[in-house]
């Protein structure tokens, strides 16, 4: 039925029409009700007419006369978490842990559980009593988030490592999908893990190590294994003061067993391997009987001992060039960038005159005060000056350039210009060890500069995902946060590849970020409630079919 204005006798009247079909099927209207005469009838009785019609349909609203106002509740964001939920289930974790975490005993939803640590650490990372302080900002879709409580995720981590093997081989089974038909290379490395608290455990994994990040000790080392493209493919985690050589061998073998590598090429950073460390590298054997083959970077401070490589090759000038040479039976590749070379030569060049300058300066003080010129202020001396000048080549790390001598009693210092000769002949250069003869020595450089994207996910694992500090003690506990880390480094890595994929000019950080305006907005009017979502940009939009993912509905949440 519907309302319709019709004419009669020069007036026009409101009426109530219904359609219906005749014998023959064909549409026909009735009049069912005369409401008035147009022209007689004001706004208020068209209003409340309109009022009691929805009073029947149950969508009645309170007049604003009644004295009865609309009560906001506070807007909870809704963006980031469907996003995530919806490639939570793309990628089949949701329907993976919830059959490895099945249990009559438990009373709530581990999955769920595992779900909200994991997104806790994407969009804001926090403690675990932090994401419940999280969860009454946010609407995760699925999840009654007042039904979580800290233990419950206590024990979900626990239920965790009690089901790590499964989930580790159901984990590498919902991988494949993701990987090329066969993995030519994978990339391993190493990073140090701060964890809080002391007192001693049975199986305790923290130990006192070598941190990489100099903020102190380590705890512990978590080893990481990625694909070219970044994408993450296994983890375990090792004491602090694990040997790096002695991580290698368990991984790339539990690796092996998961996924179709075709060939185990380590590449390697300056900080993972010593030189002193290639004889065992090259002991090496998998399973099968192959041989590990390296790429391993030279630390600048041992370029010395490939002084004969390196002077005994010639680069083009101005353009990056690749030369190699042998070394002890082995192949070392130099690459030359002329652009890197020219940034490195006028970095040194400009703080070291800005050293000679200083020097210069507390020479000539001291030498003006000798011929009986004075200034105001302290004395200077020319311990003082020697004390100050050598102070500030240490913090410059420029000593192997700049000596400074105080030779009876009086300040004095030179440029070693033999040094500063050999450094900017290093300039640009990179060498590289490596055992592989079947590459070009292009290739050796490209894959040992692909290196640098396994860097960025342990930079992601640190800053934006905030694996560390820890501040578990129980060696499960410990393994069950790497897991969740590990998880949400994954889903990270999958939203940057469909990111590049559509060349959209947004970091997974910030297409976050820019979900976050999209909230849950809720309303109480008399006995009723009315939800909504805000309206979504056309930016946001995109994002959502980027991502390959549906766009929120409210009905869903």
């Amino acid at each position: 039925m519907y309302v319709r204005v019709s004419n009669s006798g020069g007036r026009k009247y409101l009426r109530l029409v219904e359609s219906y079909r005749d014998e023959n099927g064909r549409v026909r209207q009735r009049h069912i009700a005369q409401l008035g005469r147009l022209d007689e009838l004001d706004e208020g009785q068209i209003n409340g007419l309109i009022q009691s019609l929805r009073r029947f349909s149950g969508t009645e609203v309170p007049e604003a006369h009644e004295g009865i106002s609309p009560q906001f509740e506070r807007a909870l964001e809704v963006g980031p978490t469907w996003l995530l939920t919806e490639l939570w289930e793309t990628l089949g974790l949701g329907p993976m842990l919830r059959q490895a975490l099945r249990s009559g005993r438990r009373r709530f939803d581990g999955e769920a559980a595992v779900r909200l640590m994991v997104f806790n650490r994407l969009c804001d990372p926090e403690s675990k009593l932090g994401l419940l302080r999280w969860l009454e900002q946010v609407v995760v879709p699925g999840i009654d988030g007042s039904r979580i409580s800290h233990p419950h995720l206590l024990r979900t981590m626990d239920a965790l490592m009690a089901k790590r093997e499964a989930i580790h081989k159901a984990l590498s089974r919902r991988l494949l999908p993701l990987l090329d038909r066969e993995v030519s290379v994978v990339f391993y490395d190493l990073t140090t893990i701060r964890i809080q608290g002391g007192g001693k455990v049975a199986d305790d994994l923290r130990r006192y190590g070598l941190s990489k990040e100099l903020k102190g000790p380590a705890r512990h080392v978590l080893g990481l294994v990625q694909t070219a493209d970044g994408l993450p493919l296994d983890f375990e985690l090792f004491e602090g003061n694990v040997a790096e050589v002695k991580t290698l061998l368990p991984m790339l073998e539990r690796c092996l067993q998961q996924y179709p590598i075709e060939r185990v090429i380590v590449v390697a950073d300056r900080g993972l391997l010593s030189l002193d460390n290639v004889a065992d590298l090259e002991q090496l054997t998998l399973a099968d009987g192959r041989r590990l083959d390296y790429i391993l970077a030279v630390p600048a401070g041992r370029y010395r001992d490939f002084a004969e490589c390196i002077d005994g090759v010639a680069f083009a000038g101005e353009s990056e060039s690749v030369r190699e040479d042998r070394l002890d039976g082995r192949r070392v590749v130099v690459a030359h960038d002329p652009e890197r070379a020219q940034i490195q030569r006028e970095r040194r060049r400009r703080k070291l005159d800005e050293l000679v300058a200083l020097g210069d300066r507390l020479a000539q003080k001291l030498d003006a005060q000798d011929a009986g010129q004075t200034e105001r202020g302290r004395r200077a001396s020319d311990r003082g000056a020697y004390s100050r000048f050598a102070r500030a080549v240490h913090e410059a790390h420029f000593s192997r350039y700049i000596h400074t001598e105080l030779d009876s009693d009086r300040f004095t210092f030179r440029v070693n210009e033999p040094a500063l000769a050999r450094s900017e002949r290093l300039d640009g250069k990179r060498v590289l060890l490596t055992n592989a003869w079947d590459f070009q020595a292009e290739d050796i450089v490209a894959r040992y500069k692909a290196l640098a994207d396994i860097e960025r996910g342990f930079r992601v694992l640190k800053q934006d995902i905030e694996i560390a500090p820890v501040y578990h003690y129980k060696p499960d506990r410990i393994r069950a946060h790497a897991l969740i880390c590990f998880l949400a480094l994954l889903m990270h890595r999958v939203m940057r590849r469909r990111l590049r994929q559509c060349h959209a000019p947004f970091s997974v950080e910030r297409a976050l970020e820019k979900l976050r305006a999209i909230q849950l907005h809720q309303v109480q009017i008399g006995y009723r409630t009315f939800r909504g979502l805000t309206q979504m940009t056309a930016e946001q939009l995109d994002l959502f079919k980027t991502m390959e993912v549906s766009q929120p509905k409210i009905d869903a949440l």
